[in-house]
């Protein structure tokens, strides 16, 4: 159990939260949520002790032991990977090394005799004697294979780094897990494993995430960072949001008649109480929705940026036709032999385990890249906007402010429309006097959102729109694009995000493409059924 008292912490003048009670629970997940710069990272860095608060305290049991995912990729170059696993238990580890020191002494005598003995009933305890082999089925679970056990962290790319510190945080069996963004750079089956370690995992975990299918299966509680305060909810992320968003609706129609808003707020409640879930804590949440009353559900301060897509004109029968396409980057062959035919009103994901083969298509179809073999073609009534994975050519070499850069993509150039199309995308009052090169990388994004609604395509090709935006922001994109009557190509990592959007899947092979009209929930399951 953690209690947390009275807790604030105040930056400069400025409380980034404040008189904060809360108490976390064994056996239950509680997923932290809240705008970018809200201080998500920050609150669990004062759990983890990290962190001095202003006001209050943080209490842990002595004898129960937490384990937090590290962020420093390059602070283990100089062990073993099975060592860093072993390390997320550090008494574990700081036993073994000792023992190695007394096995390895010349001058053995009486003392090192009991000390050792000492040490090898600890480590029994401790369930040393299965260390190795416990840390490679956590690596082989995150998809790392047993050959990279004993090699050195420094020879291992960033992905497998990921890995590797994700294991040493699962690693031992603790009594607390804190997890700074876990999701990221996972692919699907190693987020799926993850997932399904923590719903069986008996301990308390609090974690910080941008993924909405990740936090919607995990959690039975939210915590929510906003109005300088920190608040918990039970429910998972969809509760959560589709309340606030009720709530909101609520406070916006004060005029309005409240008792039908709160029939329909005990509605909602009762559908998701009766939603079931292969938690174990499924029942709990069951009880604890049922007792929810409409005062404890969320009010949110958040703002969602409007992200909407309208079409020019509506493309005729003929999209796009691929024939054949080859293409070699650094030596590597990254698309072979690619034939696929768009039909009108389809909406792709591009998977691949290789993204430098996704982000080449995109490429070779925004005409920023000559295939080596074959050809494509665009219907000639279709028009294309391309979001590209890498922006900053966009961003880096301009002297232009946010309304001069905004205004070279606009029919309209009055400052008053593009003020107003800025305001939609959350740049206000002086905000569109900044120079574009020094937006952060989720104000870019927005940039190139409002750049690309602008043109009135009827095709959209994305490569991974959602990196650097919040989740409200990502919430007003996924829902901007199933709400789009044209066809879109897109690549994401966002489980949620690919599921609600796409209605067919290409995923990039060695081989070529595996092609199926299909969901993403649809694809995963044929996946796994022809994977056995």
């Amino acid at each position: 159990m953690i209690t947390v008292t009275n807790l604030s912490l105040n930056f400069n003048g400025t409380n980034l939260f404040k008189n904060a009670d809360l108490k976390f629970t064994p056996g239950n997940c509680y997923g932290v949520i809240g705008a970018n710069g809200a201080g998500k990272s920050t609150f669990l860095r004062i759990l983890s002790g990290e962190l001095e608060p202003s006001t209050g305290e943080v209490i842990i049991p002595n004898h129960l032991r937490m384990s937090v995912l590290k962020q420093d990729h390059f602070a283990y170059d100089e062990f073993s990977v099975v060592d860093t696993v072993i390390m997320g238990n550090k008494r574990l580890y700081d036993i073994m090394k000792e023992k190695e020191v007394l096995y390895a002494k010349a001058d053995f005598n009486d003392d090192d005799g009991v000390r050792l003995a000492e040490l090898e009933g600890e480590f029994l305890e401790l369930n040393g004697w299965e260390a190795e082999s416990d840390a490679s089925k956590l690596l082989q679970g995150l998809g790392l294979t047993d050959d990279l056990l004993y090699n050195q962290m420094s020879s291992l790319d960033g992905k497998q780094k990921v890995k590797v510190l994700l294991a040493q945080a699962l690693f031992g069996n603790p009594d607390i897990i804190l997890l700074d963004e876990p999701t990221n750079h996972l692919d699907v089956d190693s987020i799926n494993w993850l997932e399904d370690f923590l719903l069986d995992y008996e301990g308390l975990v609090i974690v910080v995430s941008h993924d909405r299918h990740f936090l919607n299966t995990v959690c039975t509680s939210i915590v929510d960072i906003d109005f300088s305060q920190i608040k918990m909810f039970v429910g998972n992320y969809e509760f959560w949001y589709e309340s606030s968003q009720l709530i909101q609706k609520m406070i916006r129609d004060q005029n309005k008649k409240n008792e039908e808003k709160a029939k329909e707020l005990m509605s909602f409640i009762q559908r998701f109480s009766a939603n079931k879930s292969k938690s174990r804590q499924a029942t709990s949440r069951k009880k604890l929705l049922e007792k929810l009353t409409i005062e404890e559900l969320p009010a949110s301060s958040r703002r969602y940026p409007f992200v909407g897509f309208q079409m020019d004109r509506e493309a005729g029968k003929d999209i796009l036709f691929v024939e054949g396409i080859s293409k070699t980057v650094d030596g590597v062959k990254v698309l072979n032999n690619v034939s696929f035919t768009l039909n009108k009103g389809e909406k792709v994901a591009f998977l691949g385990e290789n993204e430098t083969a996704v982000t080449t298509m995109f490429q070779i179809l925004a005409g920023e890249m000559e295939p080596d073999e074959g050809s494509y073609k665009w219907g000639v009534s279709t028009t294309q906007s391309y979001f590209p994975k890498d922006n900053s050519d966009f961003f880096n070499n301009s002297d232009l402010n946010l309304l001069r850069w905004l205004e070279q993509y606009s029919n309209d150039t009055t400052e008053t429309f593009l003020r107003g199309f800025l305001g939609r995308m959350l740049f206000s009052g002086d905000d569109v006097l900044k120079p574009v090169k020094v937006l952060s990388g989720g104000e870019k994004v927005r940039c190139m959102l409002s750049r690309m609604m602008l043109f009135g395509s009827n095709v959209l090709m994305l490569d991974q729109p959602t990196n650097h935006l919040d989740l409200e922001s990502i919430t007003s994109v996924n829902n901007g694009l199933k709400d789009f009557k044209g066809n879109v190509l897109f690549a994401s990592h966002d489980h949620e995000f690919i599921s609600t959007v796409a209605n067919r899947i290409i995923e990039f092979t060695p081989d070529g493409i595996i092609d199926r009209n299909d969901n993403y929930d649809e694809y995963l399951q044929w996946k796994k059924e022809n994977q056995k």
